[in-house]
């Protein structure tokens, strides 16, 4: 049997009534490159049994958003800058990702995914970084083709030794790093994978946690048929996932 993957969701309002979605994207690359098989888990806080999920599956991927983690989560005062939220993902999302972490599950954070794991260990977050002096714009090009959206732009640098170094190498890569929120003060317990040429942090690692896992900032999923890094997260994951050596 193929491992089970939990999908964390955003929560949408479509024609006239609430649905709770993840991008098929994420869905393909775990089906058709990790090998596993996908299962969304619906942000409804306090009415998910988190103890029965992790106990039946065999992993979480935790997914990008147009969202972004709230700012009250890290102490920060709200504004029109930090927009748009969801509230129900947050209550989901950031006690799973720790649930799962201290379990052992193996767990991999793609661009909000990375910024709720270090808000869920106490970090913090910055947004609009492209403003900030001495930092590139890692915002998406804009256009109406997610292939331009998507384009891999920069490079990043993993840390010699580190668990995505284990994956890829720790030579320069280029990578498609789409966000204007980054992480700030780094979480208690997590250390840097990777960063780009700004000093932007672009992946982290829990240093403690019993089971794989990786975080990062940029997109994988998106040319994962295509683009070696990308696949080879990938296919790493599917194989933690099966406890293959």
């Amino acid at each position: 049997m193929q491992p089970l993957i939990l999908v964390t969701a955003d929560v949408k309002q479509m024609d006239g009534a609430t649905w709770h979605a993840a991008s098929q994207t994420y869905l393909s690359a775990l089906a058709n490159v990790a090998k596993v098989q996908p299962v969304i888990v619906p942000s409804l806080a306090d009415s998910v049994d988190f103890e029965t999920l992790l106990a039946r599956a065999d992993g979480l991927l935790v997914t990008g958003a147009r969202s972004n983690v709230h700012p009250n989560l890290y102490k920060q005062k709200p504004s029109k800058a930090y927009e748009p939220y969801d509230d129900e993902r947050d209550a989901t999302t950031l006690p799973l990702i720790r649930a799962a972490l201290d379990a052992g599950l193996p767990t991999l954070c793609v661009c909000r995914g990375i910024q709720e794991l270090n808000v869920a260990y106490g970090g913090t977050l910055a947004t609009e970084i492209q403003e900030h002096e001495g930092r590139m714009d890692h915002r998406a090009t804009e256009s109406d083709d997610n292939d331009v959206r998507y384009q891999i732009d920069h490079a990043i640098t993993p840390v010699a030794g580190g668990v995505l170094a284990g994956i890829i190498g720790d030579l320069p890569v280029r990578v498609n790093s789409l966000h204007r929120q980054a992480i700030s003060r780094l979480g208690e317990g997590l250390k840097i994978e990777a960063s780009a040429e700004d000093g932007t942090i672009e992946a982290v690692s829990v240093i403690d946690a019993p089971g794989f896992n990786l975080a990062v900032q940029w997109h994988p999923e998106y040319w994962v048929q295509s683009d070696q890094v990308s696949r080879q997260i990938f296919e790493h994951f599917g194989r933690v996932t099966r406890q293959e050596k």
